[in-house]
């Protein structure tokens, strides 16, 4: 046999030797030490896997939450809130309760009243002033915890006279407590809540003005227990212009978040912004009550019984305010009218006065010569 197959023999056995050794070692080393690690470690891992599969399912619950919460309707679909009609459905409504208390605190809290913790809507038509629905006044009546009466009321378009009008309804809210047998003390504060689509006051600058009693020289509120009026206008003109000149913390003010939704949607303006949404999208990941007001608005712009309502009413309003615009057109018109034949009346007499023959005077200013006889009449027999 020649002598490298014995060699090879011979290293192949002891290879065989040392791997048997290996062998017997390693399952001794498994038994004692690697197979208990192995079964913790592995435990370990399932451990891991459950957990990360419960967080991921956890996380995709999450976030099927939010982008429930935060699916849209196209943008151009929703109502404006700025709609009377889409206001009282969106916060005058026993659904949207939570959604009417955290706006009212947003708005009483620059007064230092306490916080509402629950209100009760108090269905009140004041006056009969209107024949049918589309007519009606649509402002939001609670009374708080405290027995307080609070008077919400949106206005679109400029009627005029605001501050009067303000006054009046305040007024008839608060008679409208005093029941027959009963004492004036029993009477209880009573607030209203003016937000306004137009510059109420153009003096000044902010967009929340409030307005109590006071008197005039020392500036002095009236006593607490005496204080029974409390008006608040928002002029959602100003209040954009702030928010576009980021003037506004939206972070730290809860206010700002409620107005931003009502000043979204610009329905005279067919325009929708844009980057109101996607701040306020933002904000209804962490705000649970901005979210349902969402949620609670795209309802709202989906009820075809209530978009018949929204436009229905829309349109009465815009009717309205072209009536509006279209006699105060004719008013200017008559003015400038009034005023172009005063200034020619003024200067025919001075004409007259210098001696100027009519003839001139015609064609001077376009008048007939009656109509200069009859303004030199008048001027000699004054």
């Amino acid at each position: 046999m020649p002598v490298h197959y014995f060699q090879n023999f011979i290293l192949k056995r002891q290879k065989v030797r040392k791997f048997h050794f290996g062998s017997i070692l390693l399952s001794k080393w498994n038994r004692h030490v690697l197979y208990p690690i192995m079964t913790i470690y592995f435990q370990f891992k399932l451990l891991y896997l459950w957990l990360k599969r419960y967080n991921t399912a956890n996380d995709d619950e999450v976030n099927t939450i939010n982008s429930k919460a935060l699916s849209r309707i196209p943008l151009p679909e929703l109502m404006d809130l700025k709609v009377d009609f889409a206001f009282k459905q969106m916060f005058g409504s026993e659904k949207n309760k939570q959604i009417t208390l955290v706006f009212l605190n947003a708005i009483l809290q620059r007064t230092g009243r306490g916080t509402i913790k629950e209100v009760e809507f108090v269905n009140q038509e004041v006056g009969g002033e209107y024949k049918d629905y589309k007519q009606s006044r649509l402002d939001i009546v609670v009374r708080t915890q405290s027995n307080e009466l609070i008077n919400i009321e949106i206005q679109l378009t400029d009627e005029h006279d605001m501050i009067k009008r303000t006054l009046f309804y305040w007024s008839r809210l608060y008679n409208s407590q005093l029941e027959k047998g009963k004492g004036y003390h029993t009477l209880v504060p009573t607030i209203t809540i003016n937000i306004c689509n137009f510059t109420l006051f153009k003096n000044n600058t902010y967009f929340h003005s409030t307005f109590h009693l006071y008197e005039d020289f020392t500036m002095q509120r009236i006593e607490s227990t005496d204080d029974v009026l409390e008006v608040h206008f928002i002029e959602m003109n100003k209040f954009l212009d702030l928010w576009k000149q980021n003037e506004l913390n939206v972070l730290d003010d809860i206010l700002i978040r409620w107005l931003l939704l009502l000043g979204m949607v610009d329905v005279r303006k067919t325009k929708v912004y844009n980057e109101i949404y996607q701040e306020l999208e933002d904000l209804a990941m962490t705000d649970e009550n901005l979210s349902k007001a969402f949620t609670a608005w795209e309802e709202l712009s989906r009820s075809k019984e209530d978009i018949l309502a929204y436009e229905s009413r829309l349109k009465y309003i815009l009717d309205e305010e072209g009536k509006l615009d279209d006699v105060k057109y004719k008013a200017e018109k008559k003015g400038r009218e009034e005023g172009l034949k005063e200034g020619k009346r003024e200067l025919v007499e001075n004409l007259l006065s210098m001696n100027i023959e009519i003839e001139v005077i015609q064609k001077a200013t376009g008048l007939s010569a009656s109509q200069i006889e009859e303004i030199k009449a008048k001027l000699e027999a004054k």
